[in-house]
Formats: C-alpha cells, sequence, structure tokens
C-alpha cells in the first residue's frame, strides 16, 4: 500500500475557493493562504448567527496504545461517509504541532485514504497560527523582563514569575534554562523555562476565545508573576495585552480545507489533551454547526482526558450541547490492555480481548454519565480475527451500545457508510440529555476528587504541601469558580502509565496546580508531566527530506 503522503500527493484536491462554495461561502468571504488553504472572515459567522445548529458529533478514543486506534482517521472517515450517504457534513479539528511530527507522534491529518489535505503544509507551517501564538507567548515574556529591567514600577518579584517563554519544538535543553546572562545591559539574571507551544496559555485562550474582544480580555488576564505583597501581576497590567491580540488578528479566523474526497474540514487551534485541554477552536466549532447539518469534531487521547475537557471546559464556555459521542477502538489496543506484547498482537487471542476490553467498557461508562448517546467505532485491521470482532460486538450488546465497523483508512467513506449510518439512527433514536460532570461552585479539590472517582476510577487524592498551598492561594484570589484540567499520563485511566485496562482503587497524586486565569481553568499536574517534550532516539525529522524538485519524503 502507498504511504500516506503518497496517497495525497495523487489526490484530486480542489482549489478552496470550491470547498468554500460547497458551504455558501463566497470568495470575498475568504482569506487565501495559497490555493488550497483560506481563512474564513468573520463576516460569515455574523451573517449565519441566527440560522439553526447542525448536529454536533465528538470523536473519542480509548486510552492510547503503541498499536494505535486511529481516533483522528476514524473522525476525517466519518465525514466523508456521512457525505456518500447524502449528509451535509463538515468536520472540524485540531493543528498539528510541529513539535511531534519531527519527534514520535506524527502529524493529526489522519491516515490512509481519511486525510485531510494539503497534509505537507498541515503539518508543517500551515497558515502560521502556531508561529503566531509563539510570537504572542514571547512578546508578553519580552515586556516582563524588560519591564523588571526599566525599573520594575509594578514591584514584580523576580522570584515568583510564572510566565514562561514557548517554541513549537521538541527541545529538553530548554525546560529549566537561565536568563539575563551577561551583565547589567542584558537585565537580571533569573531562572525560566519553555513550554512547547501547544501547552502555552496564549493557545488555550485562543481556542476558548468567542471573539477578537474576549480574545484581547483574556490575553489581559494572564497572570504572568506576583509582586513583593503576593498580588498577582497580569498582562494587562504590563500593558502587553493590546500587541499580543494584534499579533493573534489572523490567527483567530478559523481555517478551511478539504479531505480527500473533498468534505469540508476545519482545522483551528490545537492545544494537547494531557497538558491543556485537546480541542479544536470554540469559534471554529461554532462556525460548523452553522454551515452543516452534521459536525464531526475531535478530543485529544483517551475519553477521560479530552471527551472530559470537550465537556466540562469548550462545551461549557462555548455553550454547545454534543448530540452523540463516537468512541474509537480496536481489537489490538484491547488487547494490549489485556496483557499482550506489541509484537504479539496480530494473533488472534479472544482470551486477552476479554482481560482488556474493560478499558473500552469504563470508557462507555464514563460518556454515559455526561447524558450523551454514544456509538463504539471499532477501527478495523486485517489481523483481527471474525471471532474477536464477535467477542466485541457481543459485550457491547451486553453494555446496551451499538457498535460499528470502520475500515476507513484502506477505503475512505466508502469504509465508515456502517458507522455513518449507526450514528444517524443514534442521533435520532437518543436525544442527548447533556450534562456537566461537576458544578462550578465546587471546591477545586471536590472537582478533582469527582473527576479521579468517576472517570479514573480512583478512591483517593493525595495532594503535596505545594499543591495544597496553591489551591489555597487560587481559591483566596477568588478563582475557586473555574473548571479543572487536569494534566495526567494519556496512556492509562489512572496517573501511573503502566496501569492498564480499568485500574480501580488507586490514589491520584496531584504534584502541583497552577492558575490558568486567562483561559478560564485551573490546571492540575499529576504523574510526570512534561511541558515541554524531547526527541525521542531516532526522530521522525531524520527520515524527512525534499528533493531538488520540491518533492516531500517520509513526513509519514
Amino acid at each position: 500500500m502507498l504511504t500516506d503522503i503518497q496517497i495525497a500527493q495523487n489526490a484530486k484536491i480542489l482549489p478552496i475557493e470550491e470547498i468554500g462554495r460547497k458551504l455558501g461561502i463566497k470568495r470575498e468571504d475568504l482569506e487565501l493562504y495559497g490555493d488550497y488553504k483560506a481563512k474564513i472572515k468573520d463576516s460569515v459567522y455574523d451573517n449565519l448567527k441566527d440560522k439553526k445548529n447542525g448536529k454536533l458529533v465528538l470523536v473519542t478514543a480509548i486510552n492510547p496504545t503503541p498499536a494505535g486506534e486511529g481516533k483522528t482517521t476514524i473522525t476525517v472517515g466519518l465525514g466523508q461517509a456521512l457525505e456518500k450517504i447524502g449528509k451535509k457534513a463538515i468536520i472540524a479539528l485540531r493543528e498539528p504541532s510541529l513539535g511531534p511530527v519531527m519527534g514520535i507522534k506524527g502529524g493529526a491529518a489522519g491516515g490512509g485514504y481519511s486525510q485531510v489535505l494539503p497534509m505537507e503544509d498541515i503539518n508543517l507551517h500551515f497558515t502560521g497560527d502556531m508561529h503566531a501564538i509563539t510570537a504572542a507567548n514571547n512578546l508578553l515574556s519580552a515586556i516582563l523582563d524588560n519591564h523588571i529591567h526599566q525599573g520594575n514600577k509594578l514591584n514584580i518579584d523576580s522570584r515568583r514569575i510564572v510566565w514562561k517563554r514557548c517554541m513549537d519544538m521538541n527541545d529538553r535543553a530548554l525546560r529549566q534554562i537561565v536568563v539575563g546572562l551577561g551583565g547589567k545591559v542584558n537585565g537580571f539574571p533569573r531562572e525560566d523555562g519553555f513550554n512547547i507551544t501547544v501547552a502555552s496559555e496564549v493557545m488555550a485562550i485562543l481556542c476558548l476565545a468567542t471573539d477578537i474582544t474576549d480574545l484581547k480580555e483574556r490575553l489581559g488576564r494572564i497572570i504572568v508573576a506576583y509582586d513583593f505583597d503576593g498580588e498577582p501581576v497580569t498582562a494587562k497590567d504590563l500593558k502587553a495585552h493590546g500587541a499580543m491580540t494584534l499579533l493573534l488578528k489572523d490567527a483567530i479566523k478559523p481555517n478551511l480545507i478539504q479531505t480527500l474526497e473533498n468534505t469540508p474540514c476545519l482545522m483551528h487551534g490545537g492545544p494537547f489533551a494531557n497538558i491543556a485541554h485537546g480541542c479544536n477552536s470554540i469559534k471554529a466549532t461554532r462556525l460548523a454547526l452553522k454551515l452543516s447539518d452534521y459536525v464531526i469534531t475531535e478530543a485529544g487521547f483517551g475519553a477521560e482526558l479530552g471527551a472530559e475537557k470537550f465537556f466540562d471546559i469548550k462545551c461549557r464556555y462555548g455553550e454547545l450541547k454534543p448530540d452523540a459521542v463516537v468512541l474509537v477502538a480496536t481489537v489490538r489496543a484491547l488487547k494490549y490492555n489485556g496483557g499482550v506484547k506489541k509484537e504479539d498482537l496480530p494473533k488472534a487471542d479472544v482470551n486477552a480481548l476479554n482481560r482488556g476490553i474493560v478499558n473500552l467498557q469504563k470508557h462507555v461508562e464514563n460518556i454515559k454519565k455526561f447524558g450523551v448517546p454514544v456509538l463504539v467505532a471499532l477501527n478495523r485491521f486485517y489481523t483481527d480475527s471474525d471471532e474477536e470482532l464477535d467477542f466485541v460486538r457481543s459485550k457491547c450488546k451486553e453494555w446496551g451500545v451499538e457498535v460499528a465497523l470502520a475500515e476507513v483508512f484502506l477505503k475512505g467513506g466508502e469504509g465508515g457508510i456502517e458507522v455513518a449510518q449507526k450514528l444517524c439512527e443514534t442521533i435520532d433514536r437518543q436525544p442527548s440529555a447533556f450534562k456537566m460532570l461537576y458544578d462550578l461552585d465546587l471546591s477545586i479539590k471536590e472537582k478533582i476528587e469527582i473527576i479521579n472517582k468517576e472517570l479514573y476510577g480512583g478512591k483517593n487524592v493525595e495532594y503535596t504541601t505545594k499543591a495544597l498551598n496553591e489551591i489555597k492561594a487560587i481559591e483566596e484570589m477568588g478563582y475557586s469558580n473555574l473548571p479543572v484540567c487536569i494534566a495526567k499520563t494519556q496512556y492509562s485511566l489512572s496517573d501511573n502509565p503502566s496501569l492498564l485496562g480499568r485500574p480501580e482503587g488507586f490514589t491520584l497524586n496531584v504534584k502541583e496546580v497552577r492558575l490558568s486565569a486567562g483561559a478560564g481553568f485551573v490546571v492540575v499536574l499529576t504523574g510526570e508531566i512534561m511541558t515541554m517534550p524531547g526527541l525521542p532516539k531516532i526522530p521522525s525529522a531524520n527520515n524527512i527530506d525534499i528533493d531538488s524538485g520540491g518533492k516531500i519524503t517520509g513526513l509519514f
């Protein structure tokens, strides 16, 4: 079979104006970035804001494994399949980060015959959104250090600076650094560090802002440091938020692209789900709901991370009501959760499948707690035996959920027709009774403990002294009524990546709690979570190249 990039390079891609016309968008409402990418002007939403919303469908998954689940591939294939059965559909995705593209994870453009295009551009510089976010983040850092150097009128305590620089690349050497060396002219030496751009609060703010005014207000609320009296110092105090907003004036506009089968896709924003809230922008999702009858969007990693944050953070701020959830699983990944080594996954093993399927069961139970109908999409691999597939079907029947086979990697939209048809039937048969998992008036600790008990399956939460002091300080500043964004490993329902399947009764370890006042949530760090990843021993970048004719190889 051809590689992903070979499939993409052989595709019949349409000029982006034609994709816009399919959605009723005029040429003058698009800002073109070449022939196949465009930003959509705010005028489109303004003209459609009173139109009835389409159906909102979230694609999520079981906990990821080295075997791969194909969540984005299913998302793209499902959008294509809905169009094949006569539905007007649009896909809403996150943008990939350059760091993982050059590292180990790869991009976020789907795979096989269910990709979004132009995949080379999407996985590299795209429309410059990541660079604009990086620039806005680092402008704030520069203004902060310059303020201290120029006299420090705000009495900032340089020992209590909490704002970090960022870049969109995996670079472990920048996690903890010292800046300001070289004498008086270069400022005051202090410890600093870098986050990857997708972990920046600016990224979260861009994805949660409803318009440019909201964006500016949220940027102004960013807490960068504390003064010598212990009071917070914000970007607004530094008069940085106006220029930051200017740098993001184009980045806040959703990007229009297409799939291999020319299904429209809005790709916008890209926060990590194990660090941040893991969803594409509210602006893109709201616009998509006005442009089509079915919107297929996704949230990062497993449902206990991405889906929970989609529901409790994005839907809360965006006033969104999901109509259904498609939960992606594979036989291979379930066997891995049952203790099978990666190299042995192609071998049929119903006993291991029986041990590992509890992971899928827990995610089904979790989604039902939000009152949203769920459909299991079983991403089929050629190594799956009929006995294994029948076993998953029988278990889903026991749990009272529909299951559909997906073969969109090999067959594109045609391979997702069963999923599309069952999804439409599920939505028609079961109206959504969507609800949040917790109320905002609960304490920060109560919210953490509800998520741990209800979604992760844990029993207790243990807090470091540092975390307890941070929670106390955040609540004393008046921010106890924010949702929580738990940063933890994606590989387990617990905070221990080695606990596969369905661990129960464990203790969740909270090491640190940070306030993202601009984004509007409290970040709770558990386990070993890096906000600046490193490259693997053999990075993907080693295999990526371009020839004299401009042909890219090795990207995927």
